[in-house]
């Protein structure tokens, strides 16, 4: 199966600029580098036949008439400038052959540098003479071989000349088909940027349209009610993930909008359970025959204390059909049903509660204390030896009221431990056991109606006990 290469537009867009500016500086680039080389190497040719022509007028003249004027008595032989028009000759030579490139060109300069040593030699023979006191015809035979020499260095510079003058004209001659050959360059780079140009913008307007066309039929489809429409990815970088998160959001809107279907039934029925787990026959009956034995005892004051508390469980739990109540009236419930249990399981059964002042006036989810305390008097307390306590906490924290329900039961293995907050969590896979049922419908009822504004915690050792901890806003508004 061929995979389908996944493209960018910004990259095509990179890549198309570069080509086109990549062809737009080739020319100018060109062009600008060839111009400095052939206008640097023309120059070189042109100033060294200007030296050298210079130079020549030196050679032919300002030797001889330097040694002339010794000859002739013009001038002593050590007061003469001959040496140091040898010298400014030599240098002249020395600075022209540095800057000059062609090979047979340096090798007559130094042809004329040997000839201007042997002209030095002359010289100095001129000297030894002068100073022998030599005959005058002597002396002029020397003169005559120092002009013969100065014609010969003479001839070569000219030929350095001639042959530099050649190297222009082949360097114009360059010049003109460098010129030709950037014209028809520019020519063919003109066509080429125009052509990629014209490329490059239907490359990119494909890679955009025609996937912006498939997201608009995509939310048309969405708007329209069709949560299952789909747009198949278009393999472009910057267009995927736009297709993939609309396609995830219209697969979301369809999960939440059959979760919250599911919730609204979830929740009528956590809210009926939450009052039947309250309200079980089998507290019912144990009440009733709470009532009878010890109304058959005689003992009716507690008989009385026992149905004030079972009446006053029903008004919290039933509450005229309201979801908050003050903390207060939760507490008055707990207390209701705590003491009609240490009526019953008086042997095994200690309890006390201690509740902020502060907090006693907060609202409250209802019935969300009852089911942990019913939790830890039949999973924690009734499944240990001895007498147990049940400690029941309120206090504040900041905004917040954290309420702690701790028992000093039977506890939990770990492994227990880690089942049970699976189960209230809704990790399991199975339905919610009954011996955690309580938990489940708490921490339900919280994320329910508090939402991440609630905490829920479980903690507990093996034959140590458990507690259970929960915090909520103490104002519903902040909900």
């Amino acid at each position: 199966m061929k995979v389908a290469r996944i493209s960018s537009i910004g990259k095509k867009l990179r890549f198309s600029y570069m080509i086109i500016i990549f062809l737009m500086l080739v020319l100018p680039v060109t062009t600008i580098v060839g111009s400095l080389v052939q206008t640097a190497l023309y120059d070189r040719i042109i100033t060294n036949v200007s030296r050298t022509n210079e130079l020549n007028q030196v050679v032919k003249t300002g030797v001889s008439n330097a040694v002339w004027d010794v000859v002739a008595g013009n001038n002593k032989f050590i007061n003469g400038t001959q040496y140091e028009v040898i010298y400014s000759i030599k240098k002249g030579i020395e600075n022209i052959r540095k800057k000059t490139g062609s090979r047979e060109s340096r090798q007559l300069l130094e042809v004329a540098g040997r000839a201007l040593g042997t002209l030095t030699d002359y010289v100095d023979r001129l000297g030894d003479q002068m100073g022998r006191d030599a005959t005058v015809a002597e002396n002029e035979k020397i003169l005559e071989e120092i002009r013969g020499v100065s014609s010969l260095i003479s001839d070569i510079l000219q030929s350095f000349i001639m042959r530099e003058i050649e190297s222009a004209a082949r360097v114009n001659e360059k010049i003109k088909k460098t010129v030709w050959t950037l014209t028809i360059l520019q020519c063919l780079i003109l066509f080429c940027v125009t052509f990629f140009s014209m490329y490059a913008q239907r490359s990119v307007s494909r890679s955009i349209n025609n996937p912006i066309r498939e997201l608009e039929r995509l939310s048309t489809s969405i708007a329209s009610g069709n949560l299952e429409a789909r747009a198949s990815l278009p393999n472009v970088t910057e267009l995927d993930n736009l297709t993939e998160n609309l396609n995830v959001m219209a697969k979301r809107m369809r999960e939440l909008l059959d979760a919250n279907i599911r919730e609204q039934k979830n929740l009528q029925k956590s809210e009926m359970k939450a009052l039947q787990a309250q309200i079980t026959p089998h507290f019912l009956y144990n009440t009733f025959d709470t009532i009878i034995w010890l109304a058959e005892a005689g003992k009716t004051d507690q008989v009385i204390d026992v149905t004030r508390a079972f009446a006053s469980f029903f008004r919290v739990s039933l509450s005229r059909g309201k979801e908050w109540i003050s903390v207060f009236d939760e507490i008055e419930h707990i207390q209701s049903y705590l003491m009609i249990q240490k009526i019953r399981y008086r042997d095994i059964l200690d309890y006390d509660i201690d509740i902020d002042k502060e907090i006693l006036s907060g609202k409250i989810l209802k019935l969300l204390l009852q089911p942990l305390v019913e939790n830890a008097l039949y999973h924690g307390i009734k499944n240990k030896r001895g007498k147990g306590h049940i400690h029941i906490q309120g206090k504040k924290d900041g905004a917040s009221m954290i309420f702690t329900v701790t028992d000093n039961g039977i506890g939990m293995e770990k492994e227990r431990l880690d089942d049970v907050l699976k189960q209230i969590n809704g990790e399991a896979n199975a339905s919610v056991p009954s011996d955690v049922y309580g938990l489940y419908n708490v921490t339900r009822r919280l994320r329910l109606y508090y939402g991440d504004t609630a905490f829920f915690e479980i903690s507990s050792i093996w034959k140590q006990g458990t507690t259970v901890t929960f915090c909520v806003p103490e104002d519903p508004k902040n909900v």
